[in-house]
Order: structure tokens, then C-alpha cells, then sequence
């Protein structure tokens, strides 16, 4: 079994694999203050409560965007699993091309996103990964990452605006059931969730029209799934998409 561990930095999600199948994922807050020790019962544990044996693992893998943390989960991995983990960074083997200004400039996940993109669903498709960030990713027919979009996040942006605008509620981010809200919920509702809709929606758009194709479009994160249904250029949602990424990576580099 592989332990698979994608560190954002909002939320941070973890995976076992059993050769393909995905057998337990947890999504965890990315906490910059906890410890090694922490971190490392919190997994163990849940693994525990999941019904696997810890010593089944017999490899592990992470992407990081949070550099403070990247220490943090090799040691808690380390020792309370007793696997050294492989990390995606320069120099690690992908079966992909970046093709970009700077491959170093690349965030992980947004590599692992697109190897696992590649693999799963072939070249011509564009990524979109609704994270603390939102992120378009285009990779070829070829296999090539050619770089893509980074917007501000439902998450975050909701957060902004509640801090500045000390008279407007927090509200959940979820699908309204009108567009034209009749009260201050409804209306900041019906903003958040079909401007970003628009966002969306009009980014792909001229994504397609620059490259002068119809790439197929795969969603995934944390507002995929809702979001989703309601833009109809998502064709496929793919939650855990990171983590078969991950997989992937973890069995490329092992040969």
C-alpha cells in the first residue's frame, strides 16, 4: 500500500492506495503550527480507524505547496510510518514535458494534477482545480504541460469581501436558488457562486480560443463537484484526481 499526501495551503488531503483503488482519503486543515509529532498520530490514527495495518504502507509520496510544512510531514512520516517519502520537486521523473518559462516556478500539485490528467485521460485537456487558488492547466496531445491560469479562490475571495464589508453576513458558498436574491444572504449567495461561475466558464472560453482547440475540461477540488453542475464545459469531475496523480508519480519513479 501507498500513502499518498497532497499539503495545499488551505486544506491538506491524504490518500492510500492498494495498487489502484483508492482504499482512504482524509482532507485535513494545512495547520503551519503544528508539530511533526502532531501530524504524524493524526495520520496514524486515522489509518488505524480506517482498518489498515500501518505497516502495510510500504511507501509514501507528497506534493507541497507549503514550504514550512514540507519538513514537517517528511518527519511525521517517517516516524510514525516508518517509510521515507518520495517528494515531487525538481528533477523527479513525470512522462510529461513543461513547457513553460520556468518549470521550477510550477506549483506541485498543478504537475501532479497534469500527470495524472495525462495519464487517465489523454493529452488536449484543461484542468481546473477549484483550491485556494482557482487553476487552468492545458497539457497537448503530446504529452506537453504548457501552463495555464491562476485566479483568486471561491474560498478566499468570500472571506475577503466578509472582512472588508463589516455589514454584509457570512454566508455558505453554495448554489442559490435564483440568481436575483431578495434579501442580503440570497444576493451575497447568487454573487459568489455565479460570478465564479462566470470566471470559470469565460476563462475556458478564451483558453479554447487561443489555443485553438476543444480541449476536454476536468474539474476537481474542493467546489468541483458543485460547481459542476452548473457550468456545462466541465465534462468530468475528478475529485481525488491529485492523489492518483501522486500514485502515478510514486510507480514512475520506483522503476
Amino acid at each position: 500500500m501507498i500513502l499518498t499526501v497532497d499539503i495545499g495551503n488551505t486544506t491538506t488531503v491524504a490518500g492510500i492506495f492498494d495498487a489502484e483503488r483508492l482504499c482512504a482519503h482524509w482532507r485535513l486543515y494545512s495547520e503551519r503550527d503544528r508539530t511533526s509529532d502532531e501530524y504524524g498520530l493524526t495520520l496514524k490514527g486515522l489509518i488505524l480507524n480506517s482498518s489498515i495495518e500501518p505497516g502495510s504502507i510500504k511507501g509514501a509520496i507528497i506534493s507541497c505547496v507549503v514550504p514550512s510544512l514540507r519538513e514537517v510531514f517528511l518527519c511525521a512520516i517517517s516516524e510514525f510510518l516508518g517509510v521515507s517519502p518520495l517528494v515531487v520537486e525538481p528533477g523527479i521523473k513525470t512522462g510529461i514535458s513543461i513547457a513553460v518559462d520556468d518549470p521550477r516556478e510550477v506549483g506541485a500539485d498543478r504537475i501532479v494534477n497534469a500527470v495524472a490528467g495525462y495519464h487517465l485521460y489523454g493529452g488536449n485537456i484543461i484542468i481546473v482545480d477549484f483550491g485556494t487558488a482557482i487553476t487552468f492547466d492545458y497539457i497537448t496531445a503530446r504529452g506537453e504541460y504548457r501552463g495555464g491560469v491562476i485566479a483568486p479562490g471561491i474560498g478566499i475571495s468570500a472571506d475577503a469581501l466578509f472582512e472588508r464589508a463589516s455589514r454584509l453576513p457570512r454566508v455558505d458558498v453554495s448554489r442559490p436558488k435564483t440568481v436575483v436574491g431578495k434579501n442580503t444572504v440570497e444576493c451575497l449567495r447568487a454573487g459568489i457562486f455565479y460570478g465564479f461561475v462566470g470566471l470559470v466558464e469565460g476563462i475556458i472560453e478564451r483558453m479554447k480560443r487561443e489555443l485553438r482547440t476543444s480541449p476536454r475540461v476536468i474539474a476537481t477540488g474542493g467546489y468541483a463537484r458543485g460547481m459542476a453542475e452548473e457550468i456545462k464545459a466541465i465534462e468530468e469531475v475528478d475529485e481525488f484526481l491529485v492523489l492518483r496523480g501522486l500514485r502515478i508519480l510514486y510507480e514512475v519513479n520506483s522503476r
